[in-house]
């Protein structure tokens, strides 16, 4: 029986107006956060979820917190580079320097912020764990789906990284780590740079190809280059380079 498989995402149709979508959706999460407009659905969804506070629970949620953060996303890393490796080497090489700038926009958006967490330590706004997670998950579940496998499969890589994320993002609520608009940021910040970085690994060979095709040196004028006639001599070269041409009749020298 035949694998399957899927149609590729069209990266200038579907995945850069999608990013742009999440980048307009965190930039009025952060400006109703700025304003304190959200407080009261903050202090709602924390009083909520301290109801389903259970002694079982709390090693639980640390563990998953834990494995969410730091430790748990480099050794997800480096499974990710080993499992894309022999079939999608460009997705494979790519992951780290993602991940790397997945670090860079949650440290800029939370320095830009800088917005007190319900444990009253700093820098709350977004989530770290879950704008990484979010791109972490998405990117690996992106590259399985362009890949020939059934979609059984897909299906089960999509609800892994969906269950994943889901219980990163309740713990980091449950250990009073962040409030739920800290999340909510996490999640669109991290799907805005998720679908950037989705779309500059696709398009990365025309990308590449546009460049070897450009011109090297520059101030020339850009003019097709016509290749010399076979067997003339260097000499003959050379002297038709530097020899001014004739001026038309009655123009000056």
């Amino acid at each position: 029986m035949a694998l399957e498989s899927p149609p590729r995402i069209d990266a200038g149709r579907v995945v850069l107006p999608g990013g742009l979508l999440c980048v307009l959706a965190f930039l009025i999460l952060t400006a109703a956060v700025a304003h304190n407009r959200l407080d009261h659905v903050d202090l709602a969804a924390r009083s909520l979820v301290q109801q389903s506070h259970r002694p079982s629970l709390l090693g639980l949620m640390a563990g998953a917190s834990y494995l969410g953060g730091q430790p748990g996303q480099v050794v997800a890393v480096v499974v990710g580079v080993a499992m894309l490796w022999p079939r999608r080497r460009r997705w494979a090489l790519a992951l780290p320097l993602v991940m790397a700038g997945a670090g860079v926009v949650q440290y800029l958006a939370k320095w830009s912020v800088d917005r007190p967490r319900p444990n009253l330590e700093s820098w709350g706004f977004p989530s770290a764990h879950v704008l990484s997670l979010v791109v972490l998950c998405g990117y690996l579940a992106y590259a399985v789906s362009i890949g020939r496998s059934r979609r059984r499969r897909r299906r089960l890589a999509m609800a892994a990284c969906v269950l994943i994320i889901s219980t990163v993002a309740y713990s980091r609520l449950y250990l009073d780590a962040h409030w739920l608009s800290d999340v909510l940021g996490g999640v669109t910040a991290g799907m805005a740079y998720l679908l950037g970085a989705i779309w500059l690994v696709e398009s990365a060979p025309r990308l590449g190809r546009a460049l070897r095709g450009a011109p090297l040196a520059s101030g020339t004028d850009g003019g097709p280059l016509i290749p010399a006639p076979a067997g003339l001599p260097a000499a003959s070269l050379v002297a038709a380079a530097t020899t001014p041409a004739a001026p038309a009749d009655g123009a000056p020298v």
